[in-house]
């Protein structure tokens, strides 16, 4: 089970035309610094991504997939890490460097490959599913209101019964909902800012109305995370659910499981959306799980490979029962695996198959390669 080769395609997958946003609308969504460029200012799909091939001297292969924008210096330094090691050599709760933003795209190619060698699937690495399908939901980013009706129309045909949009205090989230409770009855709504409506004053002046429309399912991170006294006076104010985003992969921005903790002490929110590797969402749906709080596995828009990873840890997950951002094949034009997660709306079906259960395109990768680079002994 020794690492042999560890190779690094770097690629760039568009979405499809029209999914993102409104045309002409000019609100990109990576909301961290790209070179010096400041958060906000790209698009995600112009942010490259790296896909992992782990090749072991066993003949078995581990998939992992960074999330977009990864550090090659980073990359390689962890690569030289592991080149040479054994598998049964390492502790999969806590990998041999440091957590950095690439941690979790390797620790994903690890367990993928610990598993095969195993035999066993990654969720029997987590202690075996307790859920076989996790509920999922579609997405939208900015929108004009005259497409808001039709949307949530097309996404309800389709099977799905929630719609999340990213929004900010020029948006009409008031209008959009009720647009969607008059044209698509019984799809809820997650409403995400990502901390943009500012002040509480801000979000209580929408809350006020969003509660009688009554489909808002939850409220995620109106305001600034830090502000976590707010929080709790957001959610004692009305009967929407407040949500905290504990997106571990945000090591700029600082965030830990312990916000988790701290959020819950303060009693400043009625759930989470937890985004991480496979380790810390065992630990953070532990965290929910005790504190009686549900979750749902938050995503950065990603390819097949990380969306498989995502799916384990869910079916493995008890708290994780709201809707996921698992909707990557909604939004891109290609996940890079040969055959797509099932969705049958509104539920994505635990992979099956040893390790991940997911065989990527190589032939798609090479499609949209924009770099490479290998590691070997």
């Amino acid at each position: 089970m020794k690492i042999e080769r560890i190779s690094c395609f770097e690629v760039i997958v568009p979405a499809h035309d029209g999914v993102v946003d409104s045309k002409g609308m000019q609100k990109p969504l990576h909301k961290l610094p790209v070179g010096s460029k400041p958060g906000w200012s790209v698009q995600f799909d112009q942010v490259a991504k790296l896909i992992l091939k782990m090749e072991l001297d066993n003949g078995v292969i581990g998939w992992g997939e960074l999330y977009r924008g990864h550090d090659w210096k980073m990359v390689e330094d962890i690569a030289n890490v592991l080149i040479g090691m054994d598998l049964r050599g390492i502790t999969l709760q806590k990998l041999p460097f440091t957590f950095c933003r690439e941690y979790d795209g390797f620790e994903c190619a690890i367990w993928d490959a610990y598993a095969k060698s195993y035999q066993m699937r990654v969720v029997d690495l987590l202690g075996g599913p307790v859920q076989e399908k996790i509920k999922v939901g579609a997405w939208s980013s900015h929108r004009h209101i005259e497409e808001i009706g039709y949307l949530a129309k097309k996404y309800l045909d389709q099977g799905y019964d929630c719609l999340k949009f990213k929004c900010d205090l020029e948006d009409d989230v008031v209008g959009w909902c009720s647009e969607i409770k008059s044209a698509a009855p019984g799809m809820s709504v997650i409403l995400d800012p990502n901390e943009r409506w500012e002040n509480s004053g801000e979000a209580r002046k929408r809350l006020d109305v969003l509660k009688e429309i009554g489909n808002v399912l939850c409220l995620e991170d109106p305001i600034p995370r830090w502000q976590l006294n707010e929080y709790s006076r957001l959610r004692s104010y009305g009967s929407i659910p407040i949500v905290l985003h504990v997106s571990l992969p945000y090591i700029l921005h600082g965030q830990k499981i312990e916000d988790a903790i701290r959020a819950i002490q303060h009693e400043a929110v009625d759930g989470f959306n937890f985004n991480c590797g496979l380790a810390n969402f065992q630990k953070l749906d532990h965290v929910a799980t005790v504190a009686g709080l549900p979750c749902w596995h938050g995503s950065e828009i990603d390819l097949g490979i990380l969306e498989a990873m995502y799916v384990h840890s869910a079916a493995a997950s008890k708290s994780c029962v709201w809707p996921s951002d698992i909707f990557g094949q909604l939004i891109r034009s290609h996940d890079l695996l040969k055959k797509p997660l099932k969705i049958h709306a509104p539920y994505i079906e635990l992979p099956k198959g040893d390790g991940l259960g997911v065989e990527p395109d190589e032939a798609a990768i090479k499609e949209f390669q924009t770099s490479f680079k290998s590691y070997t002994i």
